[in-house]
């Protein structure tokens, strides 16, 4: 095994394990609070008989990753629990991208006695685990859960209300692709947002890898969408080549880092498709609508099945792509090698 794929491994060990534990099900438990009674089973199995749901969806913001996902964990949630006779009906709420609404849409959704509560990116996850240590939490879109959550002697569950899926991708295999595409440049600029502390580990995660390959490297921070543009042209002018991770601040502004980047005919690999789409060349990227779908399969194991969040091991999404942003490859003069998929046009 390559020293970098070791990196990862242990990167990776607390994070995405695949197994599940349940324990019992009680159907069409309306308390609030995970539902018990003798029997898990996997999702979509008929160990428990389906009743009629409330579930809460708290986002923090709106770009294509995060609805994705959310689109999902509803379709996927909806179809299970319609086939075994019940029904689910959603309070889905957006944030826009303030951390502080996370804490309002939480606090109703408590008030509401939802039967499940959906967090859709790390700050949302947050807000919910000072919310309720009662009704079941599910995140997705969160990279790193024990950074999240304040876990740091991590085993891969939570032991409390809380489980879901992570967006974490290859860092090892995100490090090989910026070599594989760029192996002549000298300096990587890590763009990412300071106030978000999955962005942070994953910076911390590919650094090393980065280093590795012999590039120097060099963070550059942003505070939130009105520095982006002044620290990306400032990371610009300072690198070959830049890296941003699976960032939710990078995401909603992807558009206006491309504007400073591509002019500069600075190439960009990023975490996640959608930052790939508006500012980068290439990703290895996972698809946020299955990674919901995962999201959704867990959701009805707890309401239906019972299964407690708790022993319930953070899953990873199923499938990882190598993909490039066509237009913004054009725009460089840039080739992707073999092997890589265009982005689909919206």
């Amino acid at each position: 095994m390559s020293k970098t794929k070791k990196l990862l491994a242990a990167a990776l060990s607390g994070v995405m394990a695949l197994s599940m534990a349940a324990c019992g099900g009680n159907a069409g438990n309306n308390t609030g609070s995970t539902p018990s009674s003798a029997g898990g089973s996997a999702a979509g199995s008929t160990g428990g008989k389906a009743g009629s749901y409330t579930v809460g969806i708290c986002q923090l913001t709106q770009h294509p990753a995060l609805d994705a996902a959310t689109k999902g964990f509803r379709d996927k949630l909806t179809e299970l629990v319609e086939a075994n006779g019940g029904s689910v009906e959603f309070n889905e709420q957006n944030a826009s991208g303030e951390s502080p609404n996370c804490a309002t849409i939480i606090n109703g959704f408590v008030s509401s006695n939802v039967d499940l509560i959906l967090a859709n990116a790390t700050a949302s996850l947050q807000a919910a685990q000072t919310g309720t240590v009662d009704i079941p939490i599910l995140g997705t879109s969160v990279t790193d859960y024990a950074t999240a959550l304040g876990m740091p002697e991590w085993n891969g569950t939570t032991g409390v209300n809380i489980s879901g899926t992570t967006d974490l991708a290859p860092l090892d295999g995100q490090a090989e692709m910026l070599h594989e595409m760029f192996p002549d440049a000298k300096k990587v600029g890590l763009l990412y947002c300071s106030s978000e502390a999955n962005s942070k580990y994953q910076i911390d995660v590919i650094k090393p890898l980065l280093k590795d390959f012999g590039y120097e490297c060099t963070e550059y921070t942003f505070t939130d969408t009105n520095d982006v543009a002044a620290v990306a042209a400032t990371a610009a002018a300072a690198s070959d080549v830049m890296y941003i991770p699976t960032d939710n601040v990078a995401a909603s502004c992807a558009e206006a880092i491309g504007n400073v980047v591509i002019p500069e005919k600075v190439p960009v690999i990023a975490g996640e498709e959608g930052i790939c789409k508006g500012c980068g060349v290439a990703t290895l990227s996972i698809d946020y609508y299955e990674l919901g779908e995962v999201t959704g399969e867990m959701a009805y194991d707890i309401l239906v099945n019972g299964a407690d969040p708790a022993t319930m091991e953070i899953r990873p999404a199923p499938n990882f792509t190598k993909k490039y942003a066509e237009a913004n490859c054009q725009a460089l003069d840039i080739t992707p090698p073999d092997g890589y998929e265009a982005i689909a046009a919206e």
